[in-house]
């Protein structure tokens, strides 16, 4: 089922193309609103599909919307619910994702857990049954596509990209950078990054989300950047190409957050926490806020202090080791927190 939150061609038709996913066999279409009624209209077409489909279980992934609107509906019908991704804390509840999360993880039935500290936030809110550490699914997605995108040459990616005001060249040395929260696109901040992008010394690819694209459009008309590589959202395959290769990543992503330090590409963060709390040691990943200063200084100034990265989120196996507990569990939901 895709309740179609994301609904843009260039952040969801490519994934299902690119990393050969079976279409869905519901699209609720939802598209884009407030959280209510984005939240709403998937209530109502969850509810439908699932008096049609009669399921033993949903499953959810993550923290969006569609998290949580899967997780009520389901809950509401007595259909156990499957979190995957469960257990993460930012402990900064204006965050969308944070509800998200933690109404998901209190109605969940079985919950699967990338890292210790995940199984941990659940254990200190009371949730000691049912719950797994299996590793991230993201950590198999980034080391399977990973093979894939070895086979094509730069100058391929480079080909695939669609610059929004002009054409884009290829270069040897590049930055990486993705900016969409809320809380990070209004029109203030957003011109107070790309001023800190201007005086990196490498030229800095930005993947222009459509939140962010309206504003971008505005001050790319009263400012000349000269460093910035404006494009069009990319894909899947594309995204761990420029990532890999990248000097360092600058984002308020949690999902390249991770991407990034699998890929062994250090990062700055551009907010005041993170989820992936295991990503900060070493400084492999360093939070950052948002002012021109502090982003240059976080780049240029921050010394990784352990070279070596832990293996945190698993070995590329969360899937199966998803798809081997539910078949051993059957409908038994009892058992305390396995690891």
């Amino acid at each position: 089922m895709h309740t179609g939150q994301h609904y843009d061609s260039n952040m969801s038709d490519i994934f299902f193309e690119e990393l050969h996913i079976p279409r869905p066999d519901y699209n609720l279409g939802v598209g884009s609103g407030s959280h209510a009624k984005q939240t709403a209209h998937m209530l109502i077409g969850i509810e439908e599909i699932l008096s049609c489909e009669k399921p033993d279980y949903i499953l959810v992934y993550g923290d969006t919307n569609s998290t949580l609107a899967g997780a009520i509906a389901a809950s509401k019908m007595l259909v156990p619910v499957i979190h995957v991704e469960a257990g993460l804390r930012s402990f900064n509840k204006a965050m969308p994702e944070e509800q998200n999360r933690i109404l998901t993880d209190h109605i969940s039935d079985i919950l699967f857990c990338s890292t210790d500290t995940a199984v941990q936030n659940l254990v200190n809110e009371g949730i000691h049954k049912n719950v797994y550490k299996v590793g991230d699914v993201m950590c198999d997605a980034v080391l399977y596509y990973s093979q894939e995108m070895e086979k094509y040459p730069p100058k391929y990616f480079f080909n695939r990209l669609r610059g929004l005001y002009g054409s884009i060249e290829m270069v040897s040395e590049w930055y990486l950078t993705t900016i969409h929260r809320a809380e990070n696109t209004e029109m203030q901040k957003v011109e107070e990054v790309l001023e800190a992008f201007e005086m990196f010394t490498a030229p800095v690819i930005f993947p222009v989300h459509p939140r962010t694209r309206s504003i971008v459009d505005n001050l790319v008309v009263k400012h000349k950047y000269t460093n910035i590589m404006f494009v069009e959202p990319i894909g899947y395959l594309d995204m761990l190409f420029f990532t890999k290769n990248a000097r360092k990543v600058v984002t308020d992503s949690g999902g390249l957050q991770r991407e990034a330090y699998i890929l062994g590409t250090d990062l700055v963060t551009v907010r005041n926490e993170t989820e992936w709390v295991e990503t900060l040691e070493g400084n492999h990943n360093v939070l950052c806020k948002l002012s021109k200063e502090e982003i240059i200084n976080k780049i240029y100034c921050t010394e990784i202090s352990r070279k070596e990265r832990a293996s945190f989120y698993g070995d590329g196996n969360a899937a199966n080791k998803i798809c081997d507990i539910l078949e051993r569990r059957g409908n038994y939901y009892d058992r305390e927190v396995q690891k």
